[in-house]
């Protein structure tokens, strides 16, 4: 029997990206606006290039951007541009189709849900809590609970000790097969590839299953529990 699905956040449950792609966009025009001394397209692969040395998450990324075009912070340049990026990430934080309901129907059903995610902590919780998913997770670790980033087993093994689940009555769905999938089998649980939300173009994700639309998680969970269920009543 499923008992419990565990999440990725970031392109599972969130388009990361597009919400990035949008919010540095809107920050490159409004600091060229404020004075930035870059054309948009070189302002661009400055960010993209300091994002790849310094992690997706990093946050200072403006002030390295300023520094190294003048030697200097401009602060007006730089107020415009992380206002810029705080409205458009707003606007464009959002899940992808059928989640919420997806998310519902899967509590109805008695499935517990976790989050397993390699964001920052803060970060994690408040894209949760901004589109209001934080209160249907039983767990949420981020590498700054474990210590371990995916593929570890380490996040894995808490999350399903926290919901007091086996590994054999667990699924885990994300997008990145080299974290995600391979991280959750090597400690049995069984997986899902979000196909939806892939954006390496992942040939072979090695998972159990693919989905191209979460609400197949569904299908997913009563096909095996009405299996299961009908195995035990005939032993």
């Amino acid at each position: 029997m499923i008992k419990a699905i565990v999440f990725d956040l970031d392109n599972t449950l969130v388009d990361f990206m597009e919400m990035k792609r949008r919010a540095i966009e809107a920050a490159i025009r409004a600091m060229i606006d404020a004075g930035l001394r870059m054309t948009f397209e070189e302002a661009r692969h400055k960010i993209e290039y300091i994002y790849k040395e310094r992690g997706i998450e990093f946050q200072q990324v403006f002030d390295i951007l300023l520094s190294d075009e003048s030697n200097k912070i401009d602060h007006k340049i730089l107020a415009a541009g992380i206002v810029a990026y705080r409205r458009a990430r707003e606007a464009a934080l959002v899940t992808y189709p059928h989640v919420f309901m997806t998310l519902v129907q899967l509590v109805k059903r008695g499935i517990k849900l976790a989050v397993v995610s390699d964001a920052p902590s803060r970060e994690a919780w408040l894209r949760l809590t901004y589109l209001n998913l934080h209160h249907l997770f039983d767990v949420v670790l981020t590498h700054e609970d474990t210590g371990e980033y995916k593929p570890s087993p380490v996040p894995f093994k808490t999350a399903l000790e926290r919901l007091g689940v086996d590994a054999s009555e667990s699924l885990m769905i994300g997008d990145w097969a080299e974290r995600d999938m391979v991280g959750a089998a090597k400690v049995g649980m069984k997986t899902v590839f979000a196909r939806y939300g892939d954006t390496f173009g992942t040939k072979n994700s090695g998972a159990d299953y693919e989905i191209y639309d979460i609400q197949e998680l569904l299908k997913i969970v009563d096909d095996v529990n009405e299996k299961q269920g009908k195995s035990q009543s005939i032993l």
